[in-house]
């Protein structure tokens, strides 16, 4: 299996092997989940040394194509990006269907959502929560921290932050399971309606931390994605902080058009 691209076409090696690797991940030859060959088959069936074969995959990186597993090697990516529509995943049906918003729109992809909580507690917030909450800083919050998962590979990270008296008001907020539809459901109950939400997103690099729990590849990019709440009475009642495997997402967003 070649190269596509010829020697001469002024490309330089590592691009031109990049290339190939990459019409062959979008043509199925190299399938979903496949390991892709090793730097040592990548110099044989290349004729190439061992830093343009490295230097080869690396370029992969970026694209989405491939993920990076220390110790064993890289794998084509299994599953395409969920789409996740703005419009859609924090409407009151799925909560009255006993649905939290990831679970919606993963189950929607036509995937299995997963969560894993890693802990429900009282904080200080942090002064960006705080700030966003409009409580002092190092005011005493409720922190709801979990991972989520789609057909078992890890996504998103997030943390949400609630003003403490109303966590005091409502115990299902400091269980790890706060019932059907997520503390939404839990807050509307209670007579929270919520109004809007409002979201803030950047796009970084993972931190080193950011790697390990969703299992990413060193250097891959991430969305930074930080919502609050806010009720009909015009108070912000949680502040959800989230980051997310940039791969694994499409952010849709619908924008009226006003005047």
């Amino acid at each position: 299996m070649g190269i596509t691209a010829s020697r001469d076409s002024g490309q330089p090696r590592y691009l031109q092997i990049a290339e190939d690797l990459a019409q062959q991940i979008r043509a199925g030859v190299l399938a979903p989940g496949q390991k892709v060959p090793s730097e040592s088959e990548l110099m044989a069936r290349y004729s190439v040394s061992q830093g343009t074969a490295r230097k080869a995959v690396a370029e992969l990186r970026p694209t989405g194509l491939i993920d990076t597993h220390h110790g064993k090697g890289s794998f084509v990516k299994s599953q395409p990006p969920v789409r996740r529509k703005s419009s859609d995943r924090f409407r009151r049906s799925h909560r009255r269907a006993g649905k939290a918003a990831y679970i919606a729109e993963t189950e929607q992809a036509g995937k299995t959502p997963g969560v894993a909580v890693l802990y429900v507690g009282p904080i200080e917030a942090p002064g960006d929560i705080a700030e966003r909450l409009d409580v002092p800083a190092g005011s005493k919050v409720l922190a709801r921290r979990r991972l989520y998962f789609s057909n078992g590979t890890p996504t998103e990270e997030a943390t949400s932050y609630l003003p403490w008296d109303i966590a005091e008001s409502i115990p299902e907020l400091s269980q790890e399971n706060p019932g059907g539809g997520g503390i939404y459901a839990r807050l509307e109950e209670n007579g929270h309606v919520l109004k809007e939400f409002t979201e803030t997103v950047r796009a970084r690099l993972a931190t080193k931390q950011e790697t390990g729990a969703l299992s990413l590849s060193p250097g891959a990019p991430v969305f930074h994605l930080t919502r609050s709440a806010e009720t009909e009475a015009g108070r912000v009642v949680e502040v959800c902080d989230t980051i997310m495997a940039a791969d694994q997402f499409v952010l849709d967003y619908r924008i009226p058009a006003g005047d």
